[in-house]
């Protein structure tokens, strides 16, 4: 594997990290040594996964390898999706303009709120009680 080849993009989502490598080849996935449906078991966050070839018109174009930490599955999912756009984007400068026209290129700023005094949850109150 040449290191020309190699394209690489960090993406983020909630807590979850996704470090991402592109490399041409036929469309292979891999996350954290596994293949993309033993990792996510969802149809639907493999859909997540791929939209960034599919906003592109690359897909099977490029063998993904990612290491992923943090957040649970969906947040995972989002995060290898932000990596592999701006890994595209690293590889090709005219994708740019699709990928952001989408908003795969923008880490998605929601967070988890923290829970607060009093609360039971961020903003869930006790149950009132009048007598």
């Amino acid at each position: 594997m040449a290191e020309a080849q190699l394209h690489y993009g960090t993406g983020k989502r909630k807590g979850a990290i996704a470090k991402v490598w592109l490399r041409p080849g036929t469309g292979e996935i891999v996350i954290n040594n596994l293949s993309v449906a033993e990792y996510l078991h969802r149809y639907a966050l493999t859909q997540i996964v791929l939209e960034a070839f599919e906003v592109t018109g690359t897909t099977g174009q490029y063998d993904v390898k990612a290491i992923v930490l943090g957040g649970g599955k969906s947040g995972q999912a989002h995060a290898i999706r932000h990596g592999i756009a701006k890994a595209l984007v690293e590889d090709n400068e005219e994708f740019r303009g699709p990928l952001r026209e989408k908003g795969l290129l923008t880490r998605d700023p929601r967070v988890k709120e923290r829970k607060h005094a009093g609360f039971r949850k961020a903003r869930r109150r006790k149950q009132f009680s009048k007598r």
